[in-house]
């Protein structure tokens, strides 16, 4: 290749224009995906909020029931043995779900299958 004055570019030179177009042609697809992502993020948060606010306005309404079915069994049972009952109750359907949970997210490691394709470097079907 000849430069515009008619000498040729060394080899050297050639190799340090390829890494200068190299990076800055990562530097573009870096800026890129991060354009992506926030405008993805900026698009998402109001529906992030919203989803939120449902969680914080049934939580409410789950209370307001369980107020409910402990003032109802009070009537019959009275009030201290009302509480326990709807805590033994409750504390067992959290129990449940947290260990049903926790063990759900135990798929972030991975499946034993994928854990021996990862260490045979195999990959999966």
């Amino acid at each position: 290749m000849a430069d515009p004055a008619g000498t040729e570019a060394s080899i050297g030179e050639l190799f340090g224009q390829l890494a200068d177009d190299a990076r800055a042609y990562a530097q573009a697809e870096i800026g890129l995906y991060q354009a992506v992502a926030r405008r993805r993020i900026g698009r998402a948060r109001n529906g992030a909020i919203a989803l939120v606010v449902a969680l914080l306005l049934v939580n409410a309404a789950l209370i307001t029931l369980l107020v409910s079915l402990a003032l109802e069994l009070a009537l019959h049972t009275g009030p201290a043995l009302a509480g326990i009952i709807m805590t033994v109750v409750v504390g067992g359907i959290a129990f449940v779900l947290a260990r049903w949970g926790a063990g759900k997210l135990s798929a972030l490691g991975g499946d034993p299958e994928e854990r021996a394709a990862l260490r045979s470097a195999e990959p999966l079907k």
